[in-house]
């Protein structure tokens, strides 16, 4: 028989807020490489956190056999990266707007600063092209550049399994195969073990070998894995239609270059958005659909410098932002990655009336009763009491896509809306868009890397 490498066998957590509804029996063998998979809510990051120690069990206690490098600590030969868009340790007092100040952004650590270089370490950070990241400054990297630079400071403590949570989420198609690959190449050449906690299951890669699927806090029993046959797929074109004229525009940006030091995002940019379109803002990772839609939500103080007007008024005439964000809902994994209020779900979805983090201003009882519908149109009202910070990371998405929506915009912006979402949810969500986009006078611009995700409202294409 293999070497069993984790194993619990009846798990049950001493709290009992980490319990899951049935004691956990879990294997993972010598060899295995193993894909967790099911709803979002359904258990999936609280089965790691047993699996990794951290919510110690009644009686039968995690064990391990990590074979010749069982002189070490748990935690040496596992690593866990859990991918919610967060800069944790990188940055501590990272801050919802800091990567569009200036100032903030030079006195962010850079890479060199947060690695600790080792001697051999260099061919890894090639390997990951982490090496022409090395002075760039840390809170201005792109989700993938992040993502690999935490790959590589977990890979430098040599561990003998690595979990990474939703690892693929927010990547461009290219950004997505070269982590395949990489991942791949780590398992042939050091002998890695994976497990991935996935959301979507269309995600899970050819070398996974097991699924462990996990619904409504139940680990359900582990199963061979054998990559569906690729078949033919359907083509999404995407293509930029020229801009309309209207004297009802939105949006127009005229010849609008942004730059920090020496590295230019984007330069001489034109686009008009006109009330009631529907566009897809396209493009790789770091190509600065982030940075243009900050420009446009009145985070980045350089649209003061620039030729750019929102509803028919150029900035910096008199303006406050918030004449602007009163008509603005928006979700984003730059304001996900900063929510860090430790709210009721319900007063989450409320602050969004107001545009603020928390809840400062007491919602009207008619108001409150408009965040409930939302909740419930998105599916979530159960969560009502439940504090953000208590939800998974799927559950958090849903509720702040209730708070951009709760005003009723007339514009909204949707940055990767359906990160880390599970196959149903996803649907439902992208039919909820859609149904708002159709409505009168309403204008939707939408991120995202896989086109399949695209309402089918859509009607204009821009591509950075």
């Amino acid at each position: 028989m293999s070497r069993k490498v984790i194993e619990i066998v009846g798990g049950v957590a001493r709290h009992p807020l980490y319990r899951m509804h049935e004691p956990i029996d879990f294997v993972l063998g010598e060899g295995e490489q193993l894909a967790i998979v099911g709803p979002n809510g359904g258990g999936k990051t609280m089965l790691v956190n047993t699996l990794i120690g951290r919510y110690p069990l009644l009686m039968n206690e995690v064990r391990y056999d990590f074979g010749d490098a069982n002189g070490r600590m748990a935690y040496e030969n596992i690593c866990y990266i859990a991918f919610r868009d967060s800069y944790g340790d990188y940055d501590p007092h990272y801050y919802y707007q800091q990567r569009w100040n200036s100032q903030d952004v030079e006195q962010s650590l850079t890479v060199r600063e947060s690695l600790m270089v080792t001697e051999g370490s260099e061919e890894l950070l090639r390997e990951f092209a982490v090496d022409v990241l090395m002075d760039k400054q840390m809170v201005m990297l792109s989700s993938g550049e992040l993502r690999r630079l935490q790959i590589v400071k977990a890979l430098m403590m040599s561990p003998r399994v690595l979990i990474m949570d939703n690892p693929f989420i927010g990547l461009d198609d290219t950004m997505r195969n070269q982590l395949k690959q990489l991942l791949l190449k780590l398992i042939d050449d050091r002998g890695l073990q994976l497990i991935l906690v996935l959301s979507r299951e269309d995600e899970i890669p050819d070398f996974i070998t097991h699924v462990v699927p996990v619904a409504d806090r139940v680990v359900g029993d582990k199963v061979c894995y054998t990559a569906p046959s690729v078949g033919g797929t359907e083509e999404h074109r995407v293509e930029e239609v020229s801009d309309m004229t209207s004297d009802d525009v939105v949006i127009d940006f005229r010849d609008v270059t942004l730059r920090y030091g020496e590295h230019t995002i984007f330069n001489n940019l034109n686009w008009t958005v006109c009330r009631g379109e529907r566009w897809a803002l396209m493009g790789r990772n770091g190509s600065g659909k982030s940075a243009l839609l900050s420009l446009v939500c009145a985070d980045n103080p350089q649209s003061y410098a620039c030729d750019i007007s929102l509803f028919g008024r150029r900035r910096g005439t008199g303006e406050s932002i918030w004449d602007i964000k009163r008509r603005i809902g928006y979700v984003s994994p730059e304001m996900h990655r900063a929510y860090l209020k430790d709210l009721p779900a319900i007063e989450i979805v409320a602050s969004g009336l107001h545009d603020s983090i928390g809840l400062y201003v007491r919602p009207r009882p008619e108001q409150m009763g408009v965040c409930k519908e939302w909740m419930r149109t998105f599916g979530i009202e159960e969560l009502a009491d439940r504090t953000f910070l208590t939800l998974s990371s799927g559950e958090q998405r849903l509720v702040l896509l209730a708070r951009a929506f709760v005003k009723d915009p007339e514009l909204l912006i949707l940055d990767e809306p359906l990160h880390g979402l599970d196959t149903k949810r996803r649907e439902e969500v992208r039919g909820i868009i859609n149904a708002f986009g159709l409505r009168e006078g309403k204008t939707v611009i939408m991120v995202t890397h896989y086109p399949e995700e695209l309402p089918a409202c859509i009607t204009h294409y821009k591509k950075l």
